[in-house]
């Protein structure tokens, strides 16, 4: 069974810190991800902005996309997102023209409305600065034009990142980006691994409002999807109990590093919990080949995604990359 309008397929890392491991353990396991990523033909490699939270090491996004570019050869790289809430525009545009000039054709500018943080880590980010609602499309648009050849007389260059025409995809998990992305031409990731409920309304809003642009002919969609595989499904369900650990700790405000698997985890919660974990991972799919493969089918069918963003959090790095490729197989309809 293959899909019949194959999405293509890609990665999101939020290089986690495992429990009994460190930064630079979680570091070595993004790269080693990433390269098989590319091997497995995977467009993109991207890479989350969060802040103050101890399981998270892609604090500092742009270091982390140069790093894991020049440990591989063609997949693109790039940012899921940069909260722009966070940054000035230059600096972005700076950091992004660098990134473009040392890796060619290879590096992808997401951006994200939401800071990634509480708000004393937002203010120490970005100091006394007041965000209003207005903010972001301006800062988007101000972003594209520093990325854009330069105009005549134009006051403030930035210098990397003029010229440098680094792709901007516009992140959301609600309707207000799908707009901005349609009202600007500009392709559109949803974050349905983490926000389901509007997937389906704000990805029709999107490609009923497109407005072609220079940036992008027709409406292009990517959607975040957790996946977890294995060789079968309880192998699988057990490896997600270290994402279910994650997700009620993001839930609770209880957040802390990747734990390993606990049998019946699960199972062992509270009724409201488990609906809580459940709603979380609404379009998740969990299992061996043949029930990866089933769920595949349907969310390309039912969405319609032109690319699907894999998000997959399991303890033990072998068992991610083994998930990656029975995901990859699963996808081309390749028998298990």
């Amino acid at each position: 069974m293959a899909v019949s309008r194959q999405p293509r397929l890609s990665m999101l890392d939020l290089v986690t810190v495992r429990q009994g491991q460190g930064v630079a353990q979680a570091i070595d396991v993004t790269v080693r991800t990433a390269q098989l990523a590319e091997s497995l033909g995977f467009a993109r490699y991207w890479l989350a902005e969060h802040h103050n939270m101890p399981g998270i090491a892609s604090s500092a996004t742009a270091v982390l996309i140069g790093h894991v570019a020049g440990q591989t050869q063609r997949i693109r790289v790039g940012s899921g997102g940069i909260m722009l809430p966070n940054h000035a525009p230059l600096v972005v545009a700076e950091a992004f023209g660098t990134l473009e000039a040392l890796y060619p054709g290879r590096i992808d500018l997401g951006l994200g409305r939401a800071p990634g943080t509480d708000q004393p880590t937002m203010r120490a980010l970005r100091r006394h600065r007041i965000e209003s609602e207005d903010d972001f499309p301006r800062e988007v648009q101000d972003l594209l034009a520093l990325l854009d050849e330069p105009r005549p007389g134009q006051s403030i260059v930035a210098t990397p990142g003029a010229s440098s025409h680094v792709p901007i995809w516009l992140l959301g998990s609600s309707l207000f980006s799908a707009q901005l992305a349609a009202h600007l031409g500009l392709p559109y990731a949803f974050a349905s691994h983490f926000a389901p409920r509007f997937l389906y309304q704000a990805i029709a809003m999107y490609r009923d409002r497109f407005q072609p642009s220079k940036h992008l002919a027709r409406p292009y969609v990517m959607i975040g999807v957790p996946v977890i595989a294995a060789a079968s499904d309880d192998e699988a369900r057990l490896l997600a109990s270290s994402t279910y650990q994650r997700i009620l700790g993001i839930l609770t405000n209880q957040r802390g590093l990747l734990q390993p698997p606990t049998p019946g985890y699960l199972e062992s919660l509270e009724p409201g919990a488990r609906k809580a974990i459940e709603d979380f991972l609404a379009i998740g799919i969990i299992g061996s080949p043949q029930t990866v493969q089933q769920g595949l089918v349907h969310l390309a069918e039912s969405t319609g995604a032109d690319e699907f963003m894999l998000v997959t959090d399991i303890y033990d790095a072998d068992a991610r990359l083994e998930s990656l490729r029975i995901t990859a197989s699963a996808l081309a309809g390749e028998a298990p």
